[in-house]
């Protein structure tokens, strides 16, 4: 959600931190602010709407030579976007700022007794909340000491960093559910949401976890508890660069990841595979063969994009496994009262491995006893330091808001998953050699389909002001029917749903007119019959359709108004091959609406707020 950065050190803080902003818009926001110290003064400058509108008011010759400064661009939780409840907040006299990620749960009940303790608010959120309880302490006590003295005060999710006039060469961060790191540089310390936020500056990195405060210097950094008990941290080193998260000539950052899918599907597999023997090989996994003969059953909990890879999920481990399957949104799952028990597996989804209620609801079955993995994308992150054990991705840094690199690469890791669970039972040897072989040959196979981008390009201009649209599929491919109405809402802001192909009958046809366009993924398949018979339905009701269909297939011109073609592949590897035209349907249909691609309104890139 919310950017945070913070800098100490040599170099023109309003610089570093405006430039580290920019990297993380991707996060999704409404606003944006930065507050530098010019000369023993704090001079805080913020505004409504994009970075450039905030670069814009700048007072540029007031804040030359200021070499520590804070940053933030908000994603709205408590008060509207505008300039008044724009981050970085401030205490009464203006000695002390703070940003903030997260939401200060008991922030009302805090906030009526400052009140009757004479202090003033001028912004409706939470977060100024903050500002003043720190400020309330900082009369009898230090700012490390207020700090933490505060933080055990409040109930809920935060990550800060706290800037003071008084203490004009350090910045104070802390977290509790929301992600926080520190950038260590060569005399310069930064403070971010993510590595995007420092990577500029410095590899080294620190993630700090739960309920840990840092005070930071230019040349030096203390780690703490919120016991004020020195804790001692790792560094631990970035493996990419400034250079992987540009758009390298694309129009937009979510196109260039469409069309990195080849290779990072590539990745996800590479290194896994021992064809040979016609097995996988998922070490980070921590999973013995007593283990996985001990598996009853699998919980996928996941949100959004990666709710959808946990249903394709299901379908691939309890066919090839056998193994009952239940995928849960991770938002419902830490709500309720869930039966685990011996026997269970749960498995989180999360592409930032950061995903609030993914988080929650991994640490509620771990609370439980029960084993807990992770697959996500991003090293270092706090599912990934929590989970029994998992597997990476390797999708590299995914900056478009809409998933679409990371989903494929999703499945593509499922898949091995569901291999290597049922080569332990009686998966035979030829069965997963034509899986894996396939497997080898999806990266061209992807290159194919991405080919033929102008005439979905083409089949966009006769769809993008439509106001509605129906996705249907069934079996394996039901899951990318939902995928792919998600990026059409998402990106363009039409209205989409999927359904399962079967399930027209029982409500949505009844909105079936000449005026909806109908996609359907029918590619051949031991239903495709059934497939077809709905598509049958459709055009008697004269809608408007788009089919995904397996190459070759020319009898199923006589029921499409338009047909994408996808290489023949095994039927377990459909779903990347058949999501990838509807990745590019919707991002061209968005672009044809004048929608901004890469930050659609309202959505952030990863979700660390309830």
């Amino acid at each position: 959600m919310c950017g945070i950065v913070g800098y100490v050190g040599s170099k023109n803080a309003p610089e570093v931190i405006i430039n580290s902003l920019k990297r993380l818009e991707y996060r999704g926001y409404d606003s944006a602010g930065i507050t530098v110290n010019c000369c023993g003064e704090l001079f805080t400058q913020k505004k409504a709407g994009k970075i450039s509108a905030l670069e814009s008011i700048l007072d540029h010759e007031k804040i030359q030579e200021c070499h520590i400064g804070i940053g933030h661009t908000r994603w709205a939780t408590h008060g509207e976007p505008n300039d008044i409840n724009a981050h970085p907040h401030s205490d009464c006299g203006n000695n002390l700022v703070l940003i903030h990620n997260g939401i200060i749960e008991n922030y009302k009940d805090i906030k009526e007794v400052l009140l009757k303790r004479g202090h003033v608010f001028i912004s409706e959120t939470d977060t100024e909340v903050l500002a003043h309880l720190i400020e309330h302490y900082c009369n009898e006590l230090p700012l490390l000491d207020a700090v933490i003295h505060s933080l055990k005060s409040v109930e809920g999710t935060y990550a800060i960093v706290v800037m003071s006039k008084e203490n004009p060469d350090l910045l104070i961060a802390a977290r509790k559910g929301s992600p926080l790191i520190l950038g260590v540089g060569e005399n310069e310390m930064l403070v971010g949401s993510d590595v995007s936020a420092v990577i500029e500056h410095t590899k080294d990195v620190i993630y700090l976890e739960e309920g840990e405060v840092v005070v930071v210097k230019k040349d030096s950094y203390r780690i703490y508890d919120l016991n004020k008990n020195n804790v001692d941290k790792r560094i631990q080193s970035i493996d990419w660069d400034i250079e992987t998260i540009g758009r390298h000539g694309f129009d937009h950052f979510m196109l260039k990841e469409i069309f990195e899918q080849p290779e990072t599907i590539n990745n996800a597999f590479r290194g896994r595979l021992l064809l040979d023997d016609a097995k996988v090989k998922l070490d980070g996994l921590r999973l013995t063969d007593d283990e996985c003969s001990k598996i009853d059953r699998i919980i996928f909990i996941a949100c959004g994009t990666s709710w959808h890879a946990g249903l394709v999920a299901e379908y691939l481990i309890e066919e090839y496994a056998r193994i009952p399957v239940e995928v849960e949104y991770a938002s419902e799952f830490r709500y309720r009262k869930p039966v685990l028990r011996k026997g269970d597996l749960v498995i989180t989804i999360s592409q930032s491995g950061e995903t609030a209620d993914t988080l929650a609801a991994l640490r509620e079955a771990k609370s439980k006893g029960i084993k807990v993995l992770g697959i996500t994308n991003v090293v270092g992150s706090t599912i990934a330091r929590e989970s029994d054990g998992g597997v990476y991705i390797y999708a590299g840094p995914e900056i478009g808001v809409a998933s679409t690199k990371a989903f494929t690469s999703q499945i593509t890791v499922i898949l091995l998953f569901a291999i290597f669970l049922a080569r332990k039972k009686d998966m035979s040897y030829t069965e997963a050699k034509a899986i894996l072989d396939d497997l080898v040959r999806l990266p061209e196979l992807v290159r194919s389909v991405l080919s033929t981008c102008e005439s979905i390009r083409t089949i966009a201009e006769h769809y993008f002001q439509s106001k509605n649209f129906l996705y249907l599929g069934r079996g394996i491919n039901f899951p990318v029917a939902l995928e792919g109405a998600l990026k059409l809402k998402e990106i363009s802001y039409i209205h989409a749903e999927g359904y399962p192909a079967a399930e027209m009958k029982h409500g949505p046809i009844a909105l079936i007119d000449e005026e909806m366009p109908v996609v359907f993924i029918a590619t051949k398949d031991e239903i495709y019959s059934k497939v077809i018979s709905n598509m049958q339905e459709v055009r008697a009701r004269k809608g408007r359709i788009i089919a995904i269909a397996t190459e070759n297939d020319e009898a199923i011109l006589k029921y499409a108004d338009h047909v994408i073609y996808i290489p023949d592949v095994h039927k377990s590897l459909v779903p990347v091959l058949s999501v990838i035209p509807l990745q590019l349907l919707s991002y061209y249909i968005a672009v044809l609406r004048g929608c901004d691609v890469d930050q659609p309104r309202n959505l952030a890139k990863s979700v660390t707020v309830e």
